[in-house]
């Protein structure tokens, strides 16, 4: 696995949203869900990131027919690139939380 570039949270939680494919409202309200509330993208900075991700090739479109009332919104599923680089972060995360809690004692609500 390759060493990747940290994630931004919003970047994080838009590859875990597109694990199937998803247009960009959908993964707005996905990210809501997932974070309880505590994450709210607005859509600046989510096509901003769709942009960079399609870049990056770590999430590419997803074709889909047009239906009788017309073109359907535009969908997007990660690649194998930004699993990879999705699997990296969360080890990241997991070797954040590990540390935290090795110094902290493992419980981070007592000082």
């Amino acid at each position: 696995m390759q060493k990747c570039n940290p994630l931004t949270e919003a970047v994080y939680y838009i590859l875990l949203s597109l694990q199937t494919p998803m247009h960009g409202y959908g993964i707005m309200q996905n990210v809501t869900k997932l974070t309880n509330g505590r994450l709210n993208l607005g859509a600046g900075t989510l096509y901003g990131a769709i942009s960079a991700l399609l870049e990056k090739k770590f999430i590419t479109e997803y074709k889909t027919e047009d239906s009788k009332r017309g073109p359907k919104k535009k969908e997007y599923i990660i690649t194998d690139l930004g699993l990879e680089a999705l699997k990296a972060e969360l080890c990241r995360l997991e070797e954040l939380t590990e540390n935290g809690k090795m110094i902290l004692g493992g419980n981070s609500n007592e000082k």
